[in-house]
């Protein structure tokens, strides 16, 4: 299974990149929501996930962890292939999607080329759950750079605070600001805890 690729784009279209690394070109296909990250970039790291089928062997690569997960999850539901998956990405972002999912709304799903009333609901009954429990831990990344969250945690919790505490004060503290240096991180947790 391969992780991640980190390369030179040779060739880029809306869907579809060409990453040259070690000699080798490796054809990717991509959504529109990655191709709108890659775009003007010459050096880049693409996740990737490998399907394998009777026919081929495919490469579908995306921008971050977040997106890939998604992916994963779209996969997982019977009716859904990949192709079906990246024109999702494509029609959405991943957390407009986990929204829909989230909140039950067939109608977003339902306006994605391909996805009927059906399928929709089979999606919202398949990742309810799922989208759920992994957006909780996906809203920290979102929120912030997770080295800065770690280093702010492991100071607070060398300086003898409950680790819980921390990290609840460390989700408000993100949310309300964003990009937040290491050093204003613990400063403002140090006055709420």
């Amino acid at each position: 299974m391969y992780e991640y690729i980190k390369g030179n784009i040779t060739e880029l279209t809306p869907a579809s990149v060409i990453v040259e690394t070690g000699g080798i070109g490796y054809f990717i296909n991509i959504s529109l929501t990655t191709y709108t990250r890659l775009n003007g970039r010459e050096n880049v790291t693409v996740f990737l996930q490998q399907i394998v089928r009777e026919d081929a062997h495919l490469l579908y690569g995306f921008a971050d962890r977040d997106e890939r997960e998604i992916f994963r999850l779209l996969i997982s539901v019977n009716g859904i292939g990949a192709n079906t998956a990246v024109m999702m990405l494509s029609s959405y972002q991943p957390e407009q999607l986990r929204d829909a999912i989230a909140t039950e709304n067939v109608n977003v799903l339902k306006s994605i080329k391909g996805i009927g009333a059906k399928t929709a609901q089979r999606v919202i009954i398949d990742l309810k759950d799922k989208i759920g429990k992994s957006s909780e831990s996906v809203q920290v990344f979102d929120k912030a750079d997770n080295t800065t969250r770690e280093e702010a945690l492991s100071a607070l919790v060398m300086l003898g605070f409950n680790k819980r505490a921390i990290e609840k004060a460390l989700d408000r503290i993100f949310s309300d600001n964003p990009g937040i240096s290491v050093e204003e991180t613990i400063k403002i947790a140090l006055k709420n805890l």
